[in-house]
């Protein structure tokens, strides 16, 4: 038999098992790359990549807003209560009103966040609901007047900048542009401060909103950072998982044939031993050999023989009956074909098919001794339940004592193993 060749596999044998990493699209991995290679303060998200990380942090954003909405709910009503124990009736009173506008508008926003919405409506939900917040803790103050005035105006800003803290969504300015609004409003209306304190105290508070909103912006960029880093390692595991599914392959398949190897055969048949033959009433094992294939490399040299073998492991691939029936390069010249519930009508159908088509092929072979054309020769050995139990080694065997005989008897047929096979050649 003759030494085998290592040439660049033709097809694949049989899919990985391990589940494939889902890939990222090449432009994908190029804009990641180009952003993780500059400046974390430029990282900016656009496209898919925006909705890419939209969609990763969505849970985490719905599941803080709703908490958020829902606490400033508790907190309102639980202010109301103490104020209802601790100041007189007729103030309360007056604070009872614009406090009823934040429960439901913090409400319909906790709501809203239950599912995903378009990013522009999640926008208006956000904005419309943090507005009224804002303008409920603001009224309180405003209608009540005397020192609860300013008082509340100060939670105001202080509510609003918690959100611009605790909200990841790139609303920061509106939220923070809303609040000075309302501040300054009431402040210009304030009866007990002029009008250049308003906008003094408007100032002052701007700029603590606006180190809050760049502050905000500075942690979503280091999110976003975050984010580009997990991509880039999950496209780099994916590829490594490719790479080593191709080793995997290649160390499986035979490089000439692109069928599967010897190692992978004996897996196969390991497998089928030890899971499937209690599930399986038969088997058949079938070793194909190429006639007079020394004589064809002799003769027409090494490149042609080469050619002749992945012709022929072709052909014998194309004669299978189902994606159960495995094909293997067992050997130089030699291929063994196992077929997993086949009995031997079958096992004969199918090594007859490879046997008239590898001839019909007319592949050149002038110096062998059947015919100018290639030929194979097959032994089959038949495995059936209520034959005894046997091992994959001893069907190996019958079915080389069946090609031996078909050798024997002129080659270019097909024999199949009997009892007296196995006593001659066992």
């Amino acid at each position: 038999m003759d030494t085998e060749r290592t040439t660049a596999p033709i097809k694949s044998v049989r899919a990985s098992s391990r589940k494939p990493l889902q890939r990222l699209s090449p432009a994908i991995v190029e804009q990641v790359e180009r952003l993780l290679g500059g400046r974390t303060r430029d990282i900016r998200f656009n496209g898919e990549l925006a909705q890419l990380f939209r969609e990763r942090s969505w849970p985490r954003t719905a599941k803080i807003i709703r908490a958020w909405m829902v606490w400033v709910i508790v907190l309102d009503v639980l202010t109301l209560g103490l104020n209802a124990i601790l100041l007189p009736t007729g103030t309360v009173m007056s604070m009872l009103w614009p406090a009823s506008i934040l429960p439901p508008a913090a409400l319909v926003a906790a709501i809203a966040f239950l599912r995903p919405h378009a990013l522009w409506v999640q926008g208006v939900f956000i904005l419309s609901a943090v507005f009224l917040i804002l303008l409920s803790v603001a009224l309180v103050g405003v209608n009540t007047g005397g020192e609860f005035y300013e008082r509340h105006l100060t939670i105001m800003l202080f509510v609003a900048v918690t959100a611009i803290i605790i909200f990841p969504v790139p609303l920061g300015w509106a939220i923070g542009a809303a609040a000075l609004g309302i501040y300054l409003v009431f402040q210009l209306r304030n009866p007990d401060i002029e009008a250049g304190s308003a906008l003094a105290g408007t100032l002052f508070f701007a700029s603590g909103v606006a180190a809050t909103v760049v502050a905000r912006r500075t942690a979503t960029i280091f999110a976003q950072k975050t984010f580009l880093l997990e991509l880039r390692d999950r496209s780099r595991l994916a590829e490594l998982t490719d790479a080593n599914s191709q080793l995997e392959l290649l160390a499986r398949t035979d490089p000439l044939t692109g069928v599967a190897n010897r190692r992978s055969m004996m897996e196969t048949l390991h497998h089928f031993w030890n899971e499937d033959l209690k599930r399986t009433s038969s088997a058949a094992m079938l070793m194909c050999d190429v006639d007079d294939f020394k004589r064809l490399n002799d003769n027409l040299g090494h490149a042609e023989g080469d050619r002749c073998l992945v012709k022929v492991a072709g052909i014998i691939q194309s004669s299978m009956r189902d994606e159960r029936d495995q094909v293997a390069r067992y050997g130089g010249e030699e291929f063994l074909v196992f077929l997993p519930g086949s009995d031997e009508q079958e096992a004969r159908v199918v090594a007859e098919r490879i046997r008239s088509r590898v001839e019909a092929a007319s592949l050149p072979n002038p110096t062998s001794r059947v015919g100018p054309w290639v030929t194979v020769s097959i032994g089959i050995a038949i495995l059936m339940q209520n034959s005894g139990l046997v091992s994959a080694e001893h069907m190996q065997r019958q079915a080389d004592a069946a090609l031996y005989l078909a050798k024997k008897t002129g080659r270019n047929c097909v024999v199949v193993h009997a009892a007296e096979v196995g006593q001659a050649f066992g």
